[in-house]
Formats: structure tokens, sequence, C-alpha cells
């Protein structure tokens, strides 16, 4: 199973996520999610039957588990006032960024 990847996709996804590709980057793009969409193919041929699932690495034996990860404990954060006069802009409460989405 090959699922292809199509030009219109890829300017499509260029758009959204509001990238400037140039003619050579688009092909160059076309083709690296083709590559990839057919990797992922193969490995959907694989018999992973016998294989347990999992969510995350640390659920593997020896790999550490609970005691791998640190404490969730409550330490100091930043000083409001340090951080905030290291901001190119803020009104002293937030960082102030400029507007992302214009649509």
């Amino acid at each position: 199973m090959s699922a292809n990847v199509t030009l219109q996709d890829v300017k499509r996804v260029a758009e959204l996520a509001r990238l400037e590709l140039t003619p050579e980057e688009t092909r160059s793009m076309l083709h690296d999610l083709n590559a990839i969409l057919d990797h992922v193919a193969q490995l959907n041929e694989l018999d992973t039957s016998s294989v347990a699932p999992l969510a995350q690495i640390s659920e593997l034996e020896g790999a550490g588990g609970e005691g791998s990860l640190r404490k969730d404990a409550v330490r100091p954060s930043l000083d409001r006032v340090v951080v905030m006069a290291e901001a190119p802009e803020t009104d002293q409460v937030f960082f102030k960024v400029p507007k992302v989405i214009e649509r």
C-alpha cells in the first residue's frame, strides 16, 4: 500500500503552516513526505501481534520505570519582576506578543 501526497497537498499544508516554499522546496517536500509514508506502509506490514502495547517508554522492563522520573515537588519559580524586566514588551503581568492569526 502506498499513499501518495500530491503537489496540491504540499501546497495546502504549507499554506496552513504559513510556510513560503520555493518550487524546489515544494518538490523536495513532496518527495520526502511520500518517502515517509512509504516507510510507514512498510512498518505497517510487520507482525506486531506478539509485542505488548505501551504508552510510555518508561513502561519497558529495565527502562527505569517510575523511579527514573523526578519527584513532582513544588519548587520556587522565577521572580516575576526580574523576568518581566528582561521581556521586550510586557504589561508587568503577561508577556505581550504579536498577533499571529489574521484570517
